[in-house]
């Protein structure tokens, strides 16, 4: 993302969208979401935005890429733009992010070794099963042997509705 040269010149969406590396979509969406205040509209209707906004958006992407969400980046800069610095507020969620991402890793850790498992087991199966007859692989899946002590569905494996809800 490229710096713009003074905060007192404008940008249009498009140009502030391929600086930024985002979509002018993306940047109706943070407008929406009260993330980004555009400095106005040409007479043909078209936002335009301080040329420091590049600034704000480079803030929300990297903010969105370590964990926050808009919903809490949103929260946030309110209370900043109020006078009310959030920085012990963003520091404690930010502790709570680690603390999430760590139980992720344990989790992702024990599946890792359920599948080796898994892995270990299909194989000698698939060796003591004569080529063309069924191993009963799946079958195995269905005993309850594998990932008795994993949660049902790890959250560290992202579902079709966890990525549509990190998507928006």
């Amino acid at each position: 993302m490229k710096e713009a040269a003074s905060s007192k010149e404008t940008i249009r969406i498009g140009k502030l969208a391929r600086l930024c590396g985002v979509s002018p979509d993306t940047l109706r969406h943070y407008e929406r979401l009260a993330l980004l205040r555009p400095a106005g509209r040409t007479e043909g209707g078209y936002r335009f935005y301080q040329a420091d906004a590049a600034t704000r958006v480079r803030l929300i992407q990297v903010a969105l890429s370590v964990g926050f969400t808009l919903a809490e980046l949103s929260r946030f800069l309110k209370l900043r733009e109020a006078g009310r610095p959030p920085c012990r507020a963003v520091r404690a969620l930010a502790a709570e992010k680690l603390e999430e991402l760590d139980r992720r890793l344990r989790d992702l850790h024990r599946l890792r070794g359920t599948v080796r498992q898994l892995l270990e087991s299909w194989d000698a199966r698939l060796e003591a099963t004569p080529a063309g007859r069924r191993a009963g692989l799946l079958d195995l899946l269905a005993s309850g042997e594998f990932g008795t002590d994993l949660p049902r569905r790890s959250s560290a494996v992202p579902t079709v509705k966890n990525l549509e809800r990190r998507a928006r």
